[in-house]
């Protein structure tokens, strides 16, 4: 991240700030709809025990990448 300006150049305009933050709007919806949606629809269709579990296995998985990820970003720094 500290060779932003070597690689890409000096952002002059605003578009830069506008594109990365649509691109992790667009993420998070995705995501959270990944995660949640199914759940949801699990859950109202009656099978909430296969819900409660898909969620918290889920949210566990993205929990531990992230643990791994700031593990991996200590390390190398």
């Amino acid at each position: 991240m500290q060779n932003a300006e070597k690689i890409f150049g000096k952002a002059d305009k605003p578009i830069g700030t506008v594109t990365f933050l649509l691109l992790f709007v667009m993420s998070a919806t995705i995501v959270g709809g990944l995660v949640v949606v199914k759940p949801v629809m699990l859950y109202l269709d009656g099978d909430k025990k296969s819900a409660v579990k898909m969620f918290i296995y889920t949210a566990g998985w993205l929990f531990l990448w992230l643990v791994v990820a700031v593990l991996v970003a200590l390390i190398w720094k």
